[in-house]
């Protein structure tokens, strides 16, 4: 019953900012069959793993979720910055998530924020609208083509959506946060309505049990 749920929620978590779906059922290929051990994100039978591809962080320095994030578990969520609500919610959430953490478990833990908006969101506009959560937290941008590139193997579908009333425009994206450690893999996936206190349970059990960031 707990898996069926899970998967129910991860599903419901493909919807746009804009309240817009965006299917992705690869999103949810591999969830355990055994269950997830009290997590409450969905273990993956079979991690995800990121490519070694470089994007371009806010202080306009090439970055690299396998390279840059060596050593440390890092929490990864795409979105953007124009974001009415969802994208909002979740990076509120990651920010009391992180401030819960211990000092230990602070030092070994990176929040990544990667933008699905690079046309609007350049390296100075992340890096102020980032501020609003965490100065500590890392925004990252680039070609939307590079960003697709880092995200396929996530199963993170991005897609530009409608004209909105106001000129801009919607970005239809999965709202799912990967937790990534060691070799760039993801071996837990959390939907988008995961409480602070959650994320933070499971980043220690993550941090101290399951030494997913050596």
């Amino acid at each position: 019953m707990r898996r069926a749920l899970v998967l129910l929620a991860l599903l419901a978590a493909l919807a746009g900012c804009g309240q817009r779906g965006g299917s992705d059922g690869a999103l949810v290929s591999g969830v355990s069959n055994s269950g997830n051990d009290g997590y409450a994100g969905a273990k993956l039978d079979q991690p995800y793993t990121a490519p070694d591809v470089a994007l371009t962080d806010t202080a306009d320095q090439p970055y690299s979720l396998v390279k840059n994030g060596s050593g440390k578990l890092s929490v990864v969520f795409f979105g953007y910055s124009k974001c009415p609500d969802v994208c909002q919610v979740v990076m509120g959430s990651l920010a009391s998530a992180y401030a819960k953490l211990d000092a230990a478990d602070k030092a070994r833990t990176q929040v990544v924020f990667v933008t699905t908006d690079p046309r609007r969101d350049t390296p100075a506009v992340l890096k102020t609208w980032l501020r609003r959560f965490d100065p500590a937290f890392i925004g990252l941008t680039g070609p939307l083509r590079t960003i697709e590139q880092v995200g396929d193997p996530l199963h993170v579908a991005i897609e530009k959506g409608q004209k909105l009333p106001s000129g801009g425009y919607d970005i239809t994206h999965s709202t799912s946060v990967l937790a990534l450690g060691g070799e760039g893999r993801v071996p837990l996936v959390w939907d988008g309505t995961t409480s602070p206190a959650q994320y933070a349970r499971d980043i220690h059990r993550l941090l101290t049990k399951d030494h997913a960031a050596p």
